[in-house]
């Protein structure tokens, strides 16, 4: 296990920052981080708003704000880069950093509430009920280095990274309105990524979302029908199964679902029952550290000609109260990209009404990510 040091600051606005370090000089305690926030910054921003879809059920969050955020900046204008040059301050006001975590400058969910229509309500009309969007926002910066990606990470690094998910992901379930937290990465602009920067976000919903509502409902049928749980047999299912599994470790699995929708998709469990990242040991997180950094490594070897996938990567963890028993840890890693140069576009039949079509088989993708293995 690599010993990191946990640091925490407030920027000039306000915000949280965590240092997670675990390079010298820090991590002994011999040097402490005292650099300070020197922009003058405005007031944090406040929640927007959520309004309940009277059609689904599903609450859609509304930020004005982030229209105006950082979009696709040059390499010396970056914020997640440490602050250098006094004259350019950026999100990070130390000149270096292992693994940093603030919380979002423009953020889908915020903890400082913001205002709400008259009776919570729009246009008075109680189909459309509104709440603050209230909640947590954080980037997670992997590396100091613009350039870098998490896939080029060495394995102490990909392990600070963890203990960062793992606390932010204690920190965040344990407060109040919280009842999800989505640790996840975008990487590239065919994902829609607006900062190049090597980084990742944690989200914390006030409400438990679409994909996971839906997830819970078949677990729950499933636990009633079968008096087991359903993530625990699929991924059983899949290791006994083994044609669409990538590769195995003492404690983690990887496998491509045998109903993968995207043209590259796996997933990643651990063998143990475990509702969320915080709940590791330390030698599940070890592992994990290593097998994340070899299943990147091959997603990255994944077209020839492609240098570095485009993928969102995102860990899907159990929700907070009565229906925890129903979620269990497992990360999902997809591409857009279905060919060198080609998106899969989610047209009509996916955006309008749900029904997927893959362009490939599972068993194909997994066969590929096996061929690739270092």
């Amino acid at each position: 296990m690599t010993d990191v040091r946990r640091t925490e600051h407030q920027l000039a606005d306000g915000r949280r920052i965590i240092y997670y370090d675990h390079r010298e000089p820090y991590v002994s305690l011999t040097v402490a981080r005292v650099a300070k926030d020197t922009r003058d910054l405005p007031e944090a921003e406040r929640s927007g708003t959520m309004r309940l879809d009277a059609l689904t059920g599903e609450w859609v969050a509304v930020a004005a704000h982030r229209m105006t955020r950082t979009h696709l900046p040059a390499t010396h204008e970056c914020p997640l880069c440490p602050t250098r040059d006094p004259a350019f301050p950026t999100e990070v006001p130390d000149d270096d950093y292992d693994v940093v975590v603030f919380e979002n400058r423009f953020p889908s969910f915020s903890s400082r509430p913001g205002p709400v229509p008259a009776g919570g309500v729009v246009d008075g009309e109680p189909l459309w009920p509104v709440r603050p969007a209230l909640g947590r926002c954080e980037v997670v910066c992997f590396s100091s280095d613009h350039t870098a990606s998490f896939s080029g990470l060495d394995v102490d690094r990909s392990r600070t990274v963890v203990e960062a998910w793992a606390d932010r992901t204690a920190a965040l379930t344990a407060l109040d309105g919280v009842e999800q937290v989505f640790c996840f990465e975008n990487r590239g602009e065919e994902i829609g990524v607006t900062l190049h920067h090597p980084h990742g976000q944690v989200y914390a919903y006030p409400f438990v979302t679409p994909r996971t509502e839906t997830l819970l409902a078949q677990a729950e049928r499933h636990r009633r029908s079968t008096g087991s749980s359903l993530l625990r047999d699929v991924l059983d299912a899949e290791r006994k199964a083994g044609t669409r599994i990538v590769l195995e470790g003492s404690q983690w699995s990887a496998y491509v679902p045998a109903a993968a929708r995207w043209p590259v998709e796996v997933h990643l469990a651990p063998h143990r029952d475990v509702p969320d990242l915080a709940a590791l040991d330390s030698s599940e997180r070890d592992e994990l550290a290593h097998v994340y950094l070899e299943l990147l490594r091959r997603l990255d070897r994944y077209y020839d000609g492609v240098d570095r996938l485009p993928y969102i990567a995102g860990w899907h963890q159990a929700p907070v109260g009565d229906r925890r028993e129903l979620g269990r840890l497992h990360l999902q890693v997809f591409s857009v990209l279905r060919a060198p140069g080609k998106l899969k576009y989610l047209a009509g039949s996916e955006s309008g009404m749900g029904a997927w079509v893959n362009d490939t088989t599972p068993e194909r993708i997994a066969a590929r990510l096996r061929e690739i293995a270092s």
